[in-house]
């Protein structure tokens, strides 16, 4: 007996993806894993040629929605020079009771939204209510996603500073425009008006104005001082998702209560790692599936810097690959294949 696969690309899952679907499917994530409902699985690294060509392979399962499923991103240094892209990620999902493959998808729109839906849940819980003014330090692919979700989230910011922490405020201004037009077509694609007003900044004078910061660069020297830091600051960082990666100085952590999305994950390969090892980090506070799931408190005080570590889990994707699924199924997009 066939069974069927639904295949989605990336034009289905930009027209079917939504701000809101990634929340909700990343935040649903959290709290199966915090109610011990899905597990993530052994990370799968390799190294094609060390340095040029590599892959890695997240998979886990989510009990609740009933799949498990895994997502493959492979780098090849060298394939702009042959008109391809460098980076490639497949998701595929499973039927959790019998095995049976259901979907194949193009996983890179996917990681754009879940990325960003992850390090805006982390602002929803621990950044302070009364939060107006945001840093989003890096000024690549995952800026608007990172902005966009965030102004979903707290829509009474009402100051976002673009910066781009290695080219002073030329970098972050060139590219203001394209950012801003990407913010407002998430939003608008969401029901939403952009209400903030996005500028370019240098680091420094943003991170010292800022009430919520967002990091998302490939760092592997920190560029967040921790004296620019004021009281009451909330930091969600998305960037370091291998060994030695860092974006914020390890000293910040000497204060700051820490949050991650996966314990061991953060501690092996995300910004948690280096300052555990250097002892700057003493322990980390909670899971943010805990957090949102009421069993451990978040932020407990106005003047507390909180910090959440978002290395990126396999449920991430397995949510919403699954939420996409559901929505291809009600609306005819994608492919229905054979096997």
């Amino acid at each position: 007996m066939m069974s069927k696969m639904t295949v989605l690309n990336g034009e289905d899952i930009e027209s079917l993806l939504t701000v809101p679907m990634a929340i909700d499917a990343v935040e649903q994530a959290y709290l199966e894993k915090s109610r011990g409902q899905a597990s993530t699985w052994p990370i799968v690294c390799h190294d094609f040629i060390t340095g040029e060509a590599d892959l890695d392979i997240k998979s886990g399962n989510l009990d609740g929605l009933g799949f498990y499923g895994l997502k493959v991103v492979s780098w090849f240094g060298a394939n702009p020079d042959k008109g391809l892209p460098a980076l490639y990620g497949t998701s595929l999902l499973f039927d959790l009771k019998t095995g049976a493959p259901k979907a194949l998808l193009n996983a890179g729109p996917i990681t754009h939204f879940r990325t960003g839906a992850a390090g805006a849940i982390g602002a929803k819980y621990l950044a302070r209510p009364d939060s107006k003014v945001l840093t989003m330090a890096g000024s690549g692919a995952l800026a608007p996603y990172l902005i966009a979700c965030t102004l979903y989230l707290m829509p009474q910011i009402e100051q976002v500073c673009l910066v781009n922490p290695h080219n002073a405020a030329q970098k972050a201004a060139s590219v203001l425009p394209a950012v801003t037009e990407e913010v407002k077509k998430l939003l608008s694609d969401s029901g939403k008006a952009l209400t903030a007003k996005i500028e370019a900044s240098d680091i420094e004078t943003a991170v010292k104005a800022s009430d919520i910061i967002l990091t998302a660069t490939p760092a592997r020297e920190p560029f967040l001082r921790a004296e620019w830091v004021r009281p009451g600051t909330h930091i969600s960082c998305v960037g370091a998702d291998m060994s030695g990666k860092q974006e914020i100085e390890s000293k910040i952590f000497r204060t700051a209560k820490a949050f991650a999305d996966d314990e061991a994950q953060c501690l092996s390969v995300g910004e948690c790692e280096i300052p555990h090892k250097d002892g700057s980090l003493s322990a980390i506070a909670a899971e943010i599936g805990d957090v949102i799931a009421g069993t451990k408190p978040g932020r407990t005080g106005a003047d507390e810097i909180t910090v959440f570590d978002s290395t990126g889990i396999a449920l991430q994707d397995i949510a919403s690959a699954a939420a996409l699924l559901n929505a291809a199924e009600k609306s005819g997009r994608g492919s229905r294949i054979e096997l």
